[in-house]
């Protein structure tokens, strides 16, 4: 591996990082469900890799990244999809997560941060890895309380309508 890196966000950098990503260990990590009904097109690696793109490149939206995705064709190498209009929808993605859940990401993190940290000098380097920690959202202050509506008047009252205005009946 190079002592200096490429931009983040540029295909250089995506090139450099591709042999590092531990897919054979990915996809016996998660196997795909092999149920009835939809064909599924894409393994754990490469819906592991277009995950991977978020964090990347300039784009850092699911929703961004797979309108995007077809246009880019260095995203695709780097996500293994050969076919310009097969990729993977926001709706998988979603469903990768779910399925691989926080325990399943951390062991491929550790995977990649073993492989990376082979090739990286002792002097003190900093790795980034995506973080799949489980944290429960701070939303105590977000929560609506008190009444709402005009003071005085029972939740459950209507307003009456303005003066001249007909009631429907």
């Amino acid at each position: 591996m190079q002592t200096t890196l490429p931009p983040t966000g540029t295909a250089e950098l995506l090139e450099v990082l591709a042999p590092y990503i531990p897919d054979e260990f990915i996809n016996r990590l998660l196997p795909g469900n092999h149920r009835q009904g939809r064909r599924n097109y894409f393994n754990a690696a490469q819906l592991w890799r277009v995950h991977l793109l978020a964090t990347l490149t300039p784009v850092h939206s699911f929703n961004a990244l797979a309108r995007l995705l077809p246009e880019q064709p260095a995203w695709r190498r780097f996500a293994l999809l050969p076919h310009r209009q097969r990729t993977p929808d926001v709706r998988m993605l979603s469903r990768f997560r779910a399925e691989a859940g926080v325990a399943g990401l951390r062991r491929i993190n550790e995977q990649l941060v073993r492989r990376l940290l082979k090739f990286l000098p002792a002097e003190g380097q900093t790795v980034a890895i995506i973080d799949a920690t489980d944290l429960p959202a701070a939303t105590a202050d977000k929560k609506k309380t008190g009444n709402r509506g005009r003071p005085g008047w029972p939740r459950s009252a209507h307003a009456p309508s303005r003066p001249g205005t007909r009631a429907f009946s």
